[in-house]
C-alpha cells in the first residue's frame, strides 16, 4: 500500500509542477506553440493561360491513362511495362519504405519505453578484506544475488518537440510518395519521347532511301546524256556527290534509331540485346486533344508541386522542433522488481522494490548550438518556401510553353506539308523534262535538294509536335483524377 500511496503522491506533485510551469512560462511561450508559425507564400495564380486554345467540344481534361490517346498499341505496352519494371520507380518505392520507417522512428519518443531485466550474481568477498574489516581472522564469504525488474521511462513532450519531429517525418513520407509520382510521370514521358524519336529516325531512314533512289534515277539519266554528249562531266560529278550524300546520311540515322531502342530497353528494365520494337511512322500517331483547365487546378494535379508543398510543411515542423529544444525537458522514470539473496524467495512480498524519478533538464549554455540549429532550420524553411514558389510558377510556365509549342508546331506541320507537296511536284516536272532533254541540269539539282530538305524537315516538325504533346501532359501533371478539387493558395 505504501507503494500505491507514493505513486499517487508523485502524480499530484507532477500535476502541480506542470501547472506551475504553465503559469510562469505561458506568456513567454505564447508565440512558440506548435504550428503557430506559417510563412507567407505570396503566390500569383493567373486566372487562365494566355496560350490556351479556344473552347473545343472534342477536347477534355487529360485521362488517367493519357498515353493511350496517342493510339499506339506498342507505345501503350512500353509505358505499361515501364510502370511495373522501371528501376528508377523501384528506387522511389524503396524510398517510401524508408520514409515510413522513419515515421516510426520519429514517433517512438512520444511513447513510453519499457525494459525488462533479470540477473543472477554470485560474489565471494576477499578473505584479506574480511579479516581486516572484522579483526577476527575469519575467511571471506560467498553471496548470491538474484534480481528481476521492469523499468519504464517517458519523456513528457511538454513543448511539442517530439510531436513536431513526428509531423515533419510524416510530411517527409508524403514527399517521398509525391516523388514517386514525379519519377513515374517523368519515366512515362521519357518512354514516349524516346519511342517517338525511334519513329522519327525510321521515317528519316525511309525518306532518305527514297531520296537516294530518286537521286540514282537522275544520275542514270545524266550519264545517258553524258554518253550522248549533251551533259558534262561536271554534271555527272555533282549528281554523284548528291547520291553519295544521301547514302552517307543513312548510317547516322540508323545510329539514332538503334541507340534510342537501347534507351527504351533500359527504361523497361530489359537487356538491349534481347529487346526489339517494331516501330512505325510518326504519321500514324494521333495527338490527343486536351484542355489545360484552370491554372488553380494545376496546384492539385502536378505531383512536383504537391511534393514541394509537403517539403515546405516538413520544414515548418522542423522549425517548431528546433525552437522547442530551448525549453526544459522533463523525464519520468520508474523501476520496480524483486531482489533477493536466495532464488526461492525472489518473488516474495519482502523482495519487492521500486524507484520513481523525475528529472528536469534545462539548457543553459551550449556554445550557441541550439540557436544555430534553429537558424539552420529557418534557413531550410526559407529554401523550401522559395522552392515551392518556383515549382508553382515553373508549372504555369511549363504549360504555357507546351501550349505554344503544340499550337505552332501543328501550324508548321500543315505549312511544311504544303512545302513538300510543292517540292515533290517541282521535282516530278524536272525529272520528266530532264528525261526529255528540255531542262537545265542546275534546275534539276536545285529541285532535288529542295525536295530532300523539305521531306526531312517535315519529319522533324512531326517529331517536335509529338514532343510538345508529351510536354503538355507532363506540364499538366499527367492524367487528372475525376472530380479533383483544386488546392486553395493562401
Amino acid at each position: 500500500m505504501s507503494g500505491v500511496k507514493s505513486s499517487v503522491m508523485f502524480g499530484r506533485i507532477r500535476k502541480r509542477f506542470r501547472i506551475g510551469v504553465l503559469v510562469v512560462l505561458g506568456p513567454v511561450l505564447s508565440g512558440c506553440i506548435l504550428g503557430t508559425e506559417r510563412p507567407d507564400l505570396n503566390l500569383e495564380v493567373p486566372a487562365n493561360y494566355r496560350a490556351a486554345p479556344k473552347a473545343d467540344a472534342d477536347a477534355a481534361v487529360p485521362m488517367l491513362d493519357w498515353w493511350r490517346g496517342f493510339r499506339s498499341k506498342e507505345l501503350s505496352s512500353l509505358i505499361d511495362s515501364a510502370q511495373t519494371s522501371n528501376l528508377d520507380i523501384a528506387v522511389a518505392v524503396a524510398q517510401i519504405v524508408q520514409a515510413d520507417a522513419q515515421v516510426g522512428v520519429s514517433g517512438a519518443p512520444l511513447l513510453p519505453t519499457l525494459t525488462g531485466d533479470a540477473s543472477a550474481e554470485r560474489q565471494k568477498v576477499s578473505s584479506a578484506t574480511s579479516s581486516l574489516g572484522s579483526g577476527n581472522g575469519l575467511g571471506g564469504g560467498t553471496f548470491n544475488t538474484f534480481a528481476t525488474s521492469l523499468t519504464a521511462s517517458y519523456m513528457v513532450d511538454f513543448w511539442g518537440k517530439n510531436r513536431a519531429t513526428l509531423y515533419a517525418a510524416e510530411e517527409n513520407a508524403t514527399v517521398s510518395r509525391y516523388n514517386r509520382e514525379v519519377v513515374t510521370l517523368t519515366t512515362m514521358v521519357t518512354v514516349a519521347n524516346t519511342y517517338f524519336q525511334v519513329l522519327a529516325a525510321q521515317d528519316e531512314i525511309r525518306v532518305t532511301k527514297r531520296n537516294l533512289e530518286a537521286a540514282e534515277r537522275i544520275l542514270n539519266l545524266i550519264k545517258k546524256q553524258f554518253n550522248g554528249g549533251t551533259a558534262s562531266q561536271l554534271d555527272v560529278s555533282q549528281q554523284e556527290a548528291l547520291v553519295a550524300t544521301q547514302r552517307a546520311a543513312i548510317p547516322p540515322l540508323e545510329v539514332t534509331a538503334g541507340q534510342n531502342i537501347a534507351a527504351l530497353a533500359l527504361l523497361v528494365a530489359r537487356a538491349p540485346a534481347n529487346f526489339t520494337i517494331h516501330g512505325g511512322s510518326t504519321k500514324s500517331i494521333v495527338v490527343p486533344r486536351v484542355t489545360p483547365g484552370l491554372p488553380s487546378e494545376l496546384l492539385y494535379q502536378r505531383p512536383d508541386i504537391r511534393q514541394a508543398e509537403a517539403q515546405l510543411a516538413a520544414s515548418n515542423f522542423s522549425v517548431e522542433a528546433a525552437r522547442a529544444a530551448f525549453f526544459p525537458q522533463i523525464q519520468l522514470t520508474g523501476t520496480t522488481g524483486f531482489q533477493s539473496a536466495a532464488l526461492a524467495s525472489l518473488f516474495t512480498p519482502g523482495a519487492w522494490f521500486y524507484t520513481l524519478t523525475a528529472s528536469l533538464t534545462q539548457p543553459i549554455f551550449d556554445g550557441f548550438l541550439l540557436e544555430s540549429q534553429l537558424k539552420q532550420a529557418k534557413g531550410v524553411q526559407l529554401q523550401d518556401l522559395q522552392a515551392y514558389r518556383k515549382a508553382v510558377l515553373s508549372a504555369f510556365a511549363d504549360v504555357e510553353k507546351a501550349l505554344i509549342a503544340l499550337q505552332k508546331f501543328t501550324v508548321q506541320e500543315r505549312l511544311q506539308q504544303d512545302v513538300v507537296n510543292a517540292s515533290q511536284q517541282a521535282f516530278d516536272v524536272a525529272e520528266k523534262q530532264l528525261n526529255g532533254g528540255t531542262v537545265n541540269l542546275v534546275t534539276v539539282l536545285q529541285a532535288e535538294q529542295t525536295l530532300f530538305t523539305a521531306q526531312n524537315n517535315l519529319v522533324l516538325v512531326r517529331l517536335n509536335k509529338l514532343l510538345a504533346a508529351t510536354s503538355l501532359f507532363q506540364a499538366l501533371g499527367g492524367g487528372w483524377t475525376p472530380g479533383g478539387t483544386p488546392v486553395a493558395v493562401e
